[in-house]
């Protein structure tokens, strides 16, 4: 697992907080990492400034000196979770040139965000939190 010193701050998790399977997700690694979750509707100018201009096209992790964005921003985030699902990411790491696996099946889930969503999902806060 990734450890961080105690002078830097939680990693960022970026995520789409209009999407109920992102939400649980996000709330899955924050359960099991130190994170801090920051949806889209949140983003402070600083953080959307060290994004790509696409950044609603997929999840991020910031962190004091890095940018991590989609298939390798989840890969980065599973290997600090405190989870067995660690295992497989460490495995994974292993593998010569894996972005050519990784990010191709992180569009495919991003892709059916919606099917997934039925499997597990939350609320997402960006839905809960509109001024009525």
């Amino acid at each position: 697992m990734v450890t961080r010193t105690v002078d830097e701050p939680p990693a960022r998790l970026v995520y789409d907080d209009d999407c109920g399977f992102c939400t649980w997700c996000a709330e899955y690694a924050a359960a099991r990492g130190e994170f801090e979750l920051v949806g889209f509707s949140e983003l402070t100018p600083d953080q959307r400034a060290r994004l790509p201009d696409e950044y609603e096209e997929c999840a991020h992790l910031l962190t004091q000196n890095a940018v991590y964005s989609c298939g390798e921003a989840i890969e980065e985030a599973l290997a600090r979770v405190d989870s067995p699902v660690r295992w497989p990411v460490e495995g994974f790491r292993l593998v010569p040139r894996r972005d050519r696996i990784r990010e191709p099946l992180y569009r495919l889930v991003a892709d059916n965000r919606d099917l997934f969503g039925k499997i597990v999902r939350r609320e997402p806060p960006a839905r809960t939190n509109t001024d009525s």
